[in-house]
């Protein structure tokens, strides 16, 4: 089976040092989940993302649950909006399990899509010039 032309790959984290790797990049904070975004410098490698989900967040089939509708909101209306060469750490929160499912999936996107906050356009510049 191959998968449709207008879909677009997006790679996965699987282990430890890449998850921690990205902590250092670009934090998006919501309501429903924490976005960790790390810019990797690669601009023709593929998009990556990992998906995490705390034990304090309940037992293991409520985390699972958690995990699916994470990935499934990616799959369906955010992986258009990564950025090759970056790493994407969704961090759930447990309010992911009672949200709509659409209105997860919007959010999901809008925090893909947001500029960093702390950095400046080329075009603006320094204050100090």
């Amino acid at each position: 089976m191959t998968a449709p032309k207008d879909k677009i790959a997006v790679g996965r984290l699987k282990s430890r040092p890449q998850f921690l790797a990205v902590r250092a990049g670009d934090k998006r904070k919501g309501r429903l989940f924490l976005l960790e975004v790390l810019d990797r410098n690669e601009p023709d490698a593929p998009a990556r993302v990992g998906f995490t989900v705390t034990k304090k967040h309940g037992n293991a089939v409520e985390r699972n649950r958690m995990r699916r509708r994470l990935k499934e909101a990616v799959r369906l209306n955010a992986a258009f909006a990564m950025q090759p060469g970056h790493d994407y750490v969704v961090v759930a929160r447990r309010d992911v399990l009672d949200a709509p499912f659409q209105q997860l999936a919007a959010q999901l996107a809008e925090r893909i899509k947001a500029r960093p906050r702390n950095t400046r356009s080329p075009a603006t510049g320094s204050r100090k010039e």
